[in-house]
């Protein structure tokens, strides 16, 4: 059973309980002061707090998708390295690696359901390698569409989290295929993955100086490997990113530092300068213009604004980025061609609960500002 597992969650609650009210029962059996007692209340204790302890750990990782699996917990993970064959069999350095069907009514049809592709994706520039899941829409695969490319969402996770709950925390093909049928988007391609492409190390889409040039491969080899296997647009205003807390940092960066890869961009709980921490490492190396650079306020002060559409999300209540968030929106406002906008909820933690609330508005907004050419 995985890590993410409901039966282990409700397995871990039902051990949790069943041993607290044993400890409940034979406490009093226990209440002597031989080393057979003192052991048992001793074993009782402690294997109650290991399960409880364990289900709220279970339950936080259900809600914030930190770990997918065993492995990925126990650092022991092997799908992170994938190798991708940059030679005739390899488009465009992306290599399918499986599919799957979207979870709708008749989804086991692509034209239908359209389809949910892992991928392996190589930066020919960086030589970075990633896993991806890629969302193609049933339009992708019907006849009437077979000349046509499509718009192309990146979608983007927080730290440490997975490229997986993506699809199966947050929704986001579920969502993009609701939103087409109702007639509120426009079909459109998902690429959903982690902004650490380097793990363990959180590079904050930075290129590190004789380290990972983690953005780059965003702004230049994501987009030409995807362009070079997939039908989607090639010209400005075809690509938009998306992301939660680091991923929301990381997608709203690259759009002001490469407005002509990225013309909008939804930054979800985000924040506005690359923390420096025992995940990151030294991330700039000294370098002053490179750390001021990646300081979202710093930059829109005193660079030239981009012309690009940005979306941020926070709340009155619950998240810790309102005040950064209001203050980043009034800088934005006075730098056009720079466009701003704002989701703020009235309460909401920083959590999927909270994301998943804000993601049907934000990729219909995208798709209002995204072209298919």
């Amino acid at each position: 059973m995985g890590l993410t597992s409901k039966t282990v969650l409700a397995l871990a609650i039902l051990a949790a309980t069943l041993l607290f009210i044993g400890t409940i029962v034979f406490w009093p059996r226990l209440a002597h002061r031989t080393w057979r007692a003192v052991s048992g209340r001793a074993v009782l204790l402690l294997a109650t707090q290991v399960m409880v302890f364990a289900s709220v750990g279970l339950v936080a990782n259900q809600s914030f998708g930190f770990y997918a699996s065993w492995a990925d917990l126990l650092g022991k993970e092997t799908d992170q390295g994938v190798v991708v064959d940059q030679t005739a069999g390899a488009r465009g350095g992306v290599r399918t690696i499986s599919t799957q069907s979207v979870d709708v009514p008749g989804g086991h049809l692509p034209r239908v359901g359209g389809q949910i592709q892992k991928i392996g994706v190589v930066g020919k520039k960086t030589g970075i390698t990633s896993p991806a899941y890629v969302y193609l829409p049933p339009e992708y695969f019907q006849q009437q569409y077979a000349e046509r490319t499509f718009p192309v969402v990146v979608v983007l996770t927080g730290y440490p989290g997975t490229a997986k709950a993506l699809v199966t925390k947050l929704d986001f093909p579920d969502t993009a295929h609701e939103l087409v049928r109702d007639g509120r988007s426009q079909p459109m391609i998902l690429v959903m993955l982690r902004p650490t492409v380097a793990p363990p190390r959180d590079t904050e889409c930075v290129d590190v100086p004789g380290g990972p040039q983690t953005e780059t491969f965003f702004a230049q080899d994501l987009p030409a490997a995807l362009a070079a296997h997939y039908r989607v647009g090639s010209r400005p205003g075809s690509w938009g990113i998306i992301g939660d807390s680091t991923g929301g940092y990381c997608a709203l960066k690259l759009a002001m530092h490469h407005p002509r890869a990225y013309t909008a961009a939804v930054g979800l709980s985000p924040y506005y300068r690359a923390p420096v921490d025992a995940t990151t490492g030294d991330l700039f190396q000294g370098d002053g213009k490179l750390k001021r650079h990646a300081d979202l306020e710093w930059y829109i002060e005193h660079m030239p604004p981009p012309d690009v559409s940005l979306l941020v999300t926070t709340s009155r209540h619950g998240e810790t980025n309102y005040g950064p968030t209001m203050r980043f929106v009034d800088l934005v406002k006075k730098r056009a061609p720079t466009r701003i906008s704002t989701i703020v909820l009235e309460s909401g933690g920083h959590n999927f609960n909270t994301w998943r609330r804000e993601i049907p508005a934000s990729l219909e907004w995208l798709s209002g500002r995204l072209t298919d050419r």
